[in-house]
């Protein structure tokens, strides 16, 4: 690709060709305000780092950001603690659902990496012990990377996730059991769930990620993380941001990337661009069947591509 002047282009040939594509996965049903999304529903956009975006379809319309959060607090969390982190949380892929108790026991309350829910769930503890707000933390940071200051909580999911939270306050109490978690349970899960419920664009999330893309730099010019620690984030989300299915979103898109079962999918082209890719229907492993396709035509339109 020889100008950025060719993203859009790239763009309605991408939302062409999703449109005419059958089948589209289902909503994430056991979050019921997410449940009655339309999995037709398409959108995506593309932020240069100098903050130039581009999108096709519904690309300004918010939706639930879900997991796509894991890598702002996770971020946030870094800069602050650096390579102590590591001894809460690990980095390695899963191999089993973002849900899993299963590993948490013969791994002594040291979650796998810190993308699945355990591993996310310490993230947001730390973050909150450090500042006492740990979603307030966050949504700053968004409105400030986005340029948007109407993003905000959407207590409508947050209620529902709340609701149906039992498998995440098991994960929080076990994790606490083995002393890897500071805060109590319930301010931990109120917190969490308000992070997951953040509701952006995809022009939201593309600009708000693009500090990834500047090798640690945020949209004002200061610096948050270091060279080494946003390579790290970035190694994080190519391994471990698609749960399950992270080998072939590798295999397919070739690009670091975080989904959400919000439909939402974030991905990175270190120096180069940074993508959000949002159709609620998703696949059997919680990743958006229309936003894998999407991100797979892109790579392939533009060959951007980590590999």
């Amino acid at each position: 690709m020889t100008s950025s002047t060719t993203f859009q282009p790239v763009l309605e040939r991408i939302a062409e060709e999703i449109e005419r594509t059958p089948g589209r996965g289902r909503p994430a049903d056991y979050i019921p305000a997410l449940a009655a999304c339309d999995p037709r529903s398409f959108g995506m956009a593309v932020a240069e780092p100098d903050g130039t975006v581009y999108g096709v379809g519904e690309w300004r319309r918010p939706f639930s950001a879900q997991s796509i959060t894991k890598v702002f607090t996770l971020a946030l969390v870094l800069a602050r603690e650096g390579d102590a982190l590591w001894e809460h949380v690990g980095r390695e892929p899963s191999g089993n659902p973002f849900n899993s108790l299963v590993q948490l026991e013969y791994e002594n309350g040291i979650p796998r990496n810190p993308f699945i829910n355990a591993g996310a769930l310490v993230v947001t503890d730390r973050l909150h012990t450090r500042t006492g707000d740990a979603s307030g933390e966050l949504l700053s940071f968004l409105r400030a990377e986005s340029g948007n200051q109407d993003l905000t909580f959407d207590k409508e999911v947050a209620a529902s996730e709340s609701a149906h939270g039992d498998r995440n306050a098991a994960l929080g109490h076990f994790m606490a059991s083995y002393g890897n978690i500071d805060n109590a349970v319930p301010v931990l899960l109120d917190q969490y769930f308000g992070q997951c419920s953040i509701a952006a664009s995809c022009a939201d999330l593309a600009l708000a990620t693009a500090f990834l893309a500047r090798h640690g730099i945020r949209a004002d010019g200061t610096r948050l993380l270091t060279l080494s620690q946003a390579k790290q984030i970035n190694a994080i989300m190519l391994t471990c941001g698609t749960y399950d299915a992270a080998g072939d979103f590798a295999y397919r898109v070739g690009l670091p990337g975080k989904s959400g079962v919000g439909g939402g999918i974030i991905a990175v082209v270190p120096g180069r661009c940074t993508l959000c890719v949002w159709s609620p229907g998703l696949d059997e492993r919680g990743n958006s069947v229309a936003g894998v396709a999407a991100l797979d035509r892109f790579t392939t339109l533009t060959g951007l591509s980590v590999f």
